[in-house]
């Protein structure tokens, strides 16, 4: 089955197209996700029917059609100009997708695991959202979480574990979302998780901005925050919400506004970095943090470049999230 994007959508048809050759056809047989998996049919969201649901699922579409490029050619010289075909606005999901494919590969070739980082050179200026897709390598062949992270950039490694906690909410729902089960991560990583988490309800509740805010306000209180962080995330750059819906959401955050607003500061930085500017982005922005999206994305290069060494206790990442969180704490 070939998913299309439906007309209320508001989002462009044009598709990666796949190539083909003998190692391509057996690369997509073994690893290959059909655009069905995008569905809010197969997945069962409990938020299909709402407003949002076309977008979303093209969306999913677009990162499955990067997932599938780099299965197609992992030769970033070969397969960036493919990206590049994607429309502006769903660009990174698709950069996002082929960083899936190529840790994944990664993970499963041992003699060769330079597949990712020669992509990453390549690709910087879209380092969010290559290293959320890399964080769905590790969550779909359960690797440990611990070592990759040893292994991974020191500060924008913890929004792989983001991408993991993505991948387990939007894969897995029933167990992370209904039930709300902890993810079986130490420390830090566990709240990394939590962020993801936050950025899938916004797919597994369609977007709808009271039907979000009720699911994060069953978690435990400490959680919320951190799932606060990634529904801000998410709102600011997948979109979905009217603009009275984000409103909705920034008064239902409560005291986890600044949580909010950071998220959606990192959603801003993500696409002033590489170049992928959305109307719902600058809209959110507005909304939620009374600044245009280029005034939030300069405030996340700012924090980050005055960040001093980090602990044990408290990553460098999360100095920078919390100094992004002060300036929206009054």
């Amino acid at each position: 089955m070939q998913l299309r994007a439906r007309s209320e959508s508001g989002l462009s048809e044009a598709r990666i197209q796949p190539r083909h050759g003998a190692a391509r056809l057996v690369r997509r047989r073994l690893f290959g996700l059909g655009d069905v998996e995008a569905t809010f049919a197969r997945r069962g969201f409990p938020g299909a029917g709402r407003p949002a649901q076309a977008r979303l699922e093209r969306i999913g579409v677009t990162f499955l059609d990067g997932y599938r490029a780099a299965l197609d050619d992992t030769d970033p010289q070969a397969l960036i100009p493919a990206l590049q075909q994607v429309p502006v606005e769903l660009r990174g999901f698709a950069y996002e997708g082929a960083a899936m494919a190529l840790g994944l590969l990664d993970l499963l070739t041992p003699w060769n695991r330079s597949r990712f980082n020669c992509y990453l050179e390549h690709a910087s200026p879209h380092v969010y959202m290559l290293h959320v897709g890399l964080g769905w390598a590790w969550a779909r062949l359960r690797a440990r979480v611990g070592r990759r992270l040893a292994a991974a950039h020191p500060d924008y490694g913890w929004l792989a574990v983001d991408g993991y906690g993505f991948h387990e909410g939007y894969f897995h729902w029933p167990r992370y979302i209904e039930r709300r089960e902890p993810p079986r991560l130490r420390g830090y990583a566990a709240r990394a998780f939590d962020q993801g988490l936050g950025r899938s309800l916004w797919f597994v509740e369609g977007a709808d901005a009271e039907r979000v805010a009720a699911r994060v306000q069953g978690f435990a209180p400490p959680r919320r925050p951190d799932l606060w962080s990634g529904v801000g995330l998410a709102c600011a750059y997948a979109g979905g919400a009217e603009v009275a819906g984000v409103e909705a959401l920034r008064e239902a955050a409560g005291s986890s506004a600044p949580q909010l607003a950071q998220g959606v500061v990192f959603a801003a930085a993500a696409r002033h970095r590489a170049g992928t500017p959305a109307a719902h982005t600058d809209q959110v922005a507005e909304a939620v943090c009374r600044l245009t999206s280029a005034e939030l994305a300069r405030l996340a290069d700012e924090t980050y470049a005055a960040l001093g060494p980090g602990g044990d206790d408290v990553p460098r990442y999360e100095t920078w999230r919390r100094s992004i969180q002060r300036r929206f704490a009054s």
